[in-house]
C-alpha cells in the first residue's frame, strides 16, 4: 500500500470513520487483533497498523478478529468503497495539479458518471468537493505554517493565479489568505509577497 492511501486509510482509524469498512482491515502489530477500521476501540499509533485487503489475509498472518467491531460480520459497499479509496489515494496525491473528474476517471479506468454517482454514494459528497476539502487543508496549513508567497501557496494547491487563488479562499473561509495568515501567526505583522526578508 502506498503512503498516500495509508494515510488516507489510517486518517479515516483515527475519525473512527466507517468509510474503508468492508475495503480494508487494520491489524494492530502489538495486540495481534484485527478490526474494521471504524472500530471504537483505542486508536493505535500507525506505526503499529498494517491494512490488510480481506479478513482472511489478516488471519492468515496470525491477527485474530476483534471482539467489539467484529470485522467477520462482513462491511459495506465492497467494491464502491475500494473505488472511492481509489479516488480519495489519486485526489490526495495530486490536488496540486489540474485534476477534472474526467482525467480522475480516466485514471481509475471508470466513466466520470459512474465515477461521480459511486463516490457520492460512498462519501455523501462528490468527487470535486473531496477535492476543494483538501485543497483548502493544504492551503490552510502552508499559510499557517510556512513563509510562501500567497501565489506559491496558490500554485501548490492548483492555481496559476493568486487572484484566483485569494478569491476561492476568501469564498471558502470568510478571509483573504493574508487576513488568515496574519490570524493564525498571532497577529505578527508578516506580509511575505514582499521580497525584502
Amino acid at each position: 500500500m502506498d503512503q498516500a492511501l495509508f494515510e488516507q486509510v489510517y486518517d479515516s482509524v483515527v475519525k473512527r470513520e466507517s468509510t474503508y469498512d468492508g475495503v480494508y482491515y487494520t491489524a494492530v502489530l502489538t495486540t495481534h487483533i484485527v478490526c474494521r477500521p471504524s472500530c471504537r476501540a483505542r486508536t493505535p499509533k500507525a506505526g503499529n497498523v498494517v491494512f490488510y485487503g480481506s479478513l482472511q489475509e489478516a488471519t492468515r498472518a496470525g491477527f485474530r478478529p476483534c471482539k467489539r467491531c467484529r470485522p467477520e460480520e462482513g462491511g459495506r459497499l465492497r467494491p464502491d468503497a475500494v473505488l472511492a479509496a481509489q479516488a480519495d489515494a489519486v485526489m490526495a496525491e495530486r490536488y496540486g495539479e489540474k485534476l477534472t473528474l474526467q482525467s480522475l476517471a480516466e485514471q481509475l479506468k471508470v466513466s466520470p458518471f459512474h465515477l461521480q454517482r459511486t463516490y457520492k454514494r460512498v462519501t455523501g459528497q462528490s468527487p470535486a468537493a473531496r477535492l476543494d476539502q483538501l485543497r483548502l487543508e493544504k492551503a490552510s496549513g502552508l499559510l499557517a505554517d510556512t513563509g510562501l508567497a500567497i501565489a506559491e501557496v496558490g500554485k501548490a494547491v492548483s492555481f496559476q493565479g493568486p487572484s484566483h487563488f485569494t478569491a476561492w479562499f476568501a469564498r471558502k473561509t470568510g478571509l483573504a489568505p493574508t487576513e488568515y495568515r496574519k490570524e493564525f501567526k498571532g497577529g505578527i505583522q508578516h506580509d511575505p509577497d514582499t521580497q525584502d526578508h
